[in-house]
């Protein structure tokens, strides 16, 4: 078996080589065979994995990958640049399970499966969510100072150099409330589906980050320990997390844990990490607006359709 980065690189160099063959194709049939790619890649780690990590963007799951990587860290020994990805912890040390991360995004452009979540049957899933406004507030940064042009194509996101304001982008069908709304709505139709499950509200885990990372190791089936929680805890803190990124700890993570513009508080892959900071960047009446949006939209049970 491949040493996982040089498995990755493989797969990426794979999947170029694919596209290339494709180069005389239309750039909306070249882009549908890329997230093609990227979905049945998925699919193949989907087939491995111990458990599925499954997030909208910007809802917290980096920071959820290293609060659950610092307790792997100190309980087999590993330096604090491995940050858990798929399986390459398990490569290094067997008692750690092979964990997915996803935002779901290209699975149902391999197996068709669009209107359910039929591919996670059988699967440990933690489903992670977070305030639906507070993650379009988020997506905006990441569009607007981290996200490649390549991936705003494939994802129907404004293109380069739009001249779009949070107020818009957070209503956008293709990137905003819409599009979260119905992301979330469907995973909360085909909860009860699958035969092992566990919510996640990001303001919970902020609240109270070592008893709900408890309840996610409890989960997996390795237990952690209140010294390792606590020691997660103080690892993970928004301050030390942007400090690594300065430093480019996570390095063999790649690009996405290192910031192009360190003068730019918000080009940081961690920013603010605020509960309810949405509300910051927006006036009274459009406030009013996501709030109505969301009670009239929005699954309950996720517990953000109360006004606060």
């Amino acid at each position: 078996m491949l040493y996982p980065p040089l498995r990755i690189a493989s797969k990426r160099a794979g999947r170029a080589l694919r596209l290339l063959t494709a180069v005389t194709r239309t750039p909306e049939a070249r882009l549908a065979l890329e997230r093609r790619l990227r979905g049945e890649e998925e699919f193949r780690k989907l087939s491995q994995a111990d458990a599925v990590f499954v997030s909208y963007g910007k809802a917290g799951r980096t920071w959820l990958r290293v609060l659950i990587s610092r307790v792997y860290q100190v309980r087999h020994g590993l330096a604090e640049r491995h940050l858990i990805g798929f399986d390459n912890l398990h490569w290094r040390v067997p008692a750690i399970p092979k964990l997915m991360f996803t935002h779901d995004n290209y699975l149902k452009d391999y197996t068709g499966h669009a209107e359910d979540k039929r591919d996670y049957h059988g699967h440990k899933v933690v489903l992670l969510v977070r305030h639906p406004a507070d993650t379009a507030v988020s997506q905006f940064f990441q569009w607007k100072f981290r996200m490649r042009d390549r991936k705003k194509a494939m994802n129907r996101y404004p293109g380069q150099g739009a001249a779009v304001e949070v107020g818009d982008f957070i209503m956008d069908p293709d990137a905003g409330l819409p599009k979260i709304v119905a992301f979330m709505n469907l995973w909360a139709q085909e909860f009860p589906r699958l035969q092992g499950s566990l919510l996640l509200r990001y303001e919970d885990l902020r609240s109270d980050t070592a008893g709900q990372l408890g309840r996610v190791f409890e989960f997996l089936g390795t237990p952690a320990s209140d010294e390792e929680l606590q020691e997660a805890v103080r690892f993970a803190s928004v301050e030390n997390m942007r400090q690594m990124e300065t430093k480019g700890t996570f390095w063999l993570a790649g690009s996405r844990m290192r910031t192009r513009d360190k003068s730019n508080p918000d080009a940081y892959k961690v920013r603010r990490a605020k509960v309810g900071g949405w509300r910051d960047y927006l006036d009274e009446a459009k406030a009013a607006e996501v709030e109505a949006y969301l009670r009239e939209r929005l699954n309950p049970m996720f517990g953000y359709t109360e006004s606060r």
